[in-house]
């Protein structure tokens, strides 16, 4: 398999223990092409996310650094070798506030602001 190339595989191996936060390796396959610079761009200035990308100089998120913090972290943004027109991310939240408590406050406030 190792010698193989027409074998296309995206991995990502992460072995962190944590008491909170929780983390998850997403794969998205999008209509059109949208490159890794097309989906940093997008993402530098979306509310409520902040973009850690940058491998080069280990700037990536880690639950230790969303603990106790409101924002969704997104980094290791990379073109998916297995899917057409793939992307790959790593993806980490503090579980208690957004996945939980502060999640449901934000959705109730849009759902106020949209009545």
């Amino acid at each position: 398999i190792l010698g193989d190339e027409s074998i296309a595989v995206t991995a990502t191996c992460v072995r962190v223990p944590v008491l909170t936060s929780h983390s998850v390796a997403v794969t998205v396959e999008t209509e059109k092409k949208l490159t890794a610079e097309d989906c940093r761009a997008l993402f530098q200035n979306a509310p409520g996310l902040v973009l850690m990308d940058d491998i080069a100089n280990g700037v990536f998120p880690m639950p230790i650094q969303t603990a106790e913090t409101d924002p969704v972290y997104v980094g290791r943004i990379r073109e998916d070798l297995a899917f057409t027109n793939g992307l790959s991310m790593w993806i980490v939240a503090d579980n208690l506030r957004k996945g939980a408590a502060l999640n449901a406050v934000q959705i109730a406030e849009v759902m106020i602001q949209n009545k």
